[in-house]
């Protein structure tokens, strides 16, 4: 039996991109935390996102990734860098990825 107030596990919440259309596997940047579509999601349209999960992503190619390294998303460039400084925490990396590579493996919101 739940409690009155239970909602979900959290795994996936709505979304609201606002103005702008997102291809599913695409990351949403929710405040401070960010998501992964799970489908396109229309302009000004709701949509669900997955916030925990591993998920191959694409990644700053100057950056050399160690396991274990946090990376934050970088909304200006649609990628992931080991550089804090003007972007969101996204999580960190399940494995490495040399300089040169440019995805990486990240436990989101972790």
């Amino acid at each position: 039996m739940m409690a009155k107030n239970y909602v979900g596990e959290g795994e996936i919440l709505d979304v609201n991109t606002g103005g702008t259309a997102v291809v599913g596997g695409t990351v949403v940047v929710m405040g401070k935390r960010i998501g992964v579509a799970l489908r396109d999601i229309a302009a000004n349209s709701n949509g669900v996102a997955a916030v925990e999960g591993v998920f191959n992503l694409a990644k700053l190619a100057g950056d050399a990734v160690a396991q274990g390294d946090l990376l934050y998303w970088d909304a200006a460039n649609a990628r992931l860098t080991v550089t804090a400084a003007g972007n969101t925490l996204a999580g960190y990396a399940t494995g490495a990825a040399a300089a040169g590579v440019t995805t990486v493996n990240v436990k989101i919101n972790a």
